[in-house]
This record gives C-alpha cells, sequence and structure tokens, in this order.
C-alpha cells in the first residue's frame, strides 16, 4: 500500500485519537484499549513498510500518548501520589529519555569547560566564585577544614534558605526553556562552569578530597535534580520548535505538561539535598569516610535508579501486561 493511500485511510482515525488525548473526546478504559490496540497494528505496519518515514515517527509519538492515557484512567485504588512517582514519572522519563541524555553530556560539556578554565586560569575562580568566598576558603583550607564555609548559621536557617535556594535554581533551568532550550543551556552552563571551576579550585590547593568528602553528601541529590531540570527546559524547549503534526500550541501545552511533571519529582531530592547540607555536610571531616562513602554512593544509587533505570523496568512491566491483555 503506497503511504499516501495509508495516511488518507486512517487520517480520521488518528486525529480521533489526537481528540482523544487532548481530553476534547472521552472514553472508557475499554474503548481506549481498543485504540491503542488498532493504533499499534498502525504502527506496526508502517515500521514495516515506511520504517524512516514521518508516519512512523507520529504514530509512535501518538502510541506513547494513547499509552499513558489508558494507565492514567484505569487506575482506580492506587494513590495518586503514589502514582505519580511509581509509575506515571518513569513512563514520562523513558518517553523523553534522549533528553536526559543531552543533559548530562551538556553537563559533562560545560562541567569540563570550568575545569579547563580554573586550571589555565588561576584567577577564573575569584571571576566565579567571588573573590571574599575564594578567601575565607583558602583560610579553612589552611586550618584543616575545607568545608568550613557550610558550617557557618544555624541547621534549621542554612536548610531553609539552601532549599529555597536551589528550587529557585531548578526552577530557573525548566522555565528558561521557554526560549527554545537556549535560556536552560544558558544556566545550565553557569551552574556547571561554576561547579567544574569549584572542584579545580579544591585540587589545585590539596583539598580535592576532603572538598569531595563534604560536597557530594549532597551535591549527588543537588547536581543530579540540576540536570533532570535541564532535561525538562529541553522538553519545553523542543515542544515548542518541533511541534511535528501538532500545532506549535497543542504541542507546548503538551510538553509543558510533561516536563513540569517531570520537574515536579525533582523537588523530593532538592528538598533531600538540603536538608543533608544543612546538618550533616558541616560534620563532613569529623564522620569516619566509611559514613560518607555511604551517604554519597547511597544517594548516587537511589536517584541514579530512579531516572535511569526504574523508567525502562516500568516502562517494559505495563508494555509486557498490554501484550498479555491483547493475546
Amino acid at each position: 500500500m503506497r503511504e499516501v493511500y495509508f495516511i488518507k485511510q486512517n487520517k480520521e482515525k488518528w486525529l480521533g485519537i489526537e481528540q482523544v488525548i487532548q481530553g476534547k473526546i472521552k472514553k472508557n478504559p475499554d474503548d481506549l484499549s481498543s485504540l491503542y490496540i488498532n493504533l499499534i497494528n498502525d504502527l506496526s505496519f508502517a515500521q514495516t513498510y515506511y520504517p524512516k518515514s514521518n508516519t512512523t515517527v507520529y504514530l509512535n509519538h501518538l502510541s506513547s500518548q494513547i499509552f499513558q492515557k489508558i494507565y492514567k484512567t484505569k487506575r482506580v485504588e492506587e494513590n495518586r501520589l503514589i502514582y505519580f512517582f511509581r509509575t506515571e514519572v518513569p513512563l514520562l522519563v523513558y518517553q523523553y529519555r534522549r533528553y536526559l541524555l543531552y543533559a548530562f553530556l551538556f553537563f559533562i560539556l560545560f562541567t569540563s569547560i570550568g575545569v579547563l578554565s580554573g586550571a589555565y586560569d588561576k584567577d577564573f575562580a575569584n571571576i566565579i566564585l567571588g573573590e571574599d568566598y575564594v578567601n575565607e576558603t583558602i583560610e579553612n583550607i589552611k586550618k584543616g577544614n575545607a568545608v568550613g564555609v557550610y558550617q557557618s548559621g544555624s541547621t534549621w536557617g542554612s536548610t531553609i534558605g539552601i532549599i529555597f535556594n536551589n528550587i529557585g535554581v531548578g526552577a530557573k533551568l525548566y522555565i528558561y526553556g521557554i526560549s527554545g532550550g537556549v535560556g536552560t543551556l544558558f544556566a545550565l552552563l553557569s551552574n556547571s562552569v561554576m561547579l567544574g571551576s569549584f572542584q579545580y579550585f579544591f585540587y589545585d590547593y590539596g583539598a580535592l578530597k576532603d572538598s569531595a568528602r563534604g560536597i557530594w553528601l549532597h551535591g549527588v541529590f543537588e547536581i543530579f535534580a540540576m540536570v533532570v531540570e535541564a532535561m525538562c527546559g529541553l522538553i519545553l524547549g523542543a515542544s515548542i520548535l518541533f511541534p511535528k503534526t501538532f500545532s506549535r500550541f497543542n504541542s507546548f501545552k503538551s510538553g509543558f505538561k510533561d516536563s513540569f511533571k517531570i520537574f515536579l519529582s525533582t523537588i523530593p531530592f532538592t528538598i533531600c539535598a538540603g536538608i543533608i547540607e544543612g546538618y550533616v555536610t558541616r560534620h563532613a571531616l569529623k564522620m569516619p569516610l566509611v559514613i560518607n562513602l555511604a551517604i554519597i554512593i547511597s544517594s548516587l544509587a537511589i536517584i541514579g535508579f530512579y531516572y535511569f533505570v526504574y523508567p525502562s523496568v516500568v516502562h517494559k512491566k505495563i508494555n509486557n501486561h498490554n501484550n498479555h491483555a491483547v493475546l
């Protein structure tokens, strides 16, 4: 069958499914399942005969959207908050997983720029971090207390200030995506270069090990969440720049809804990072090294599993369940 005829034959059905996804047409769970099965058949046909066609890309996107719609609708007894974190967010992260990869690649690139800049320009840390901060930290390093800057202020006061500051940084990384992703990349560049120069600064003064024992106690959650927030900004930007078959406005609405849900999932990690920084980091050099490592490694395992491994697990589980339902 020629692709043009295939599109003409199914166009009305696909447009109707778009209406269902957008909530303009209501369907019960059984009807949604029938639509999904029908759409999967169209997708399989397109993948076989038009593998590199925009039609295949469109049907793949449409099937993923109706797929999510089914399991939102079928959920009856499950707690909304549990469902959000256990199923909805992982499915969205899986759907937009390439943006997470892009965000991490940019993060690594920008952080490397910060490290190289610090290595080739000894005044770079002063410019990026501020002379007062640099001078205070140098004095702390000389006293054998590389993380002394984290010991000022009360625990609860510091924690609240840190949490709100980090949420603000994350919000900027996300919202700046409305500029087509350019603002997000600029914000990520700024924060990553600061991190790179910050770490090289400690290396240059022979205190990298001590600084890592303290900084990465809270830094694993904080920095990883920052990258995921940048991912959300890139999704938002892409929804504006690349609407595909949708109108630009409908594409933006869909991109905003999905990216905002992923952004919300970073808030608990940001709060945990703030609590650790306010209450634990100040004691970093007094703690046994094994405890530092346990906190850092367990934090990395938790957040890494949630955003890199668990989305594939959820997608595979639901896909297998749906295949059994079809059979």
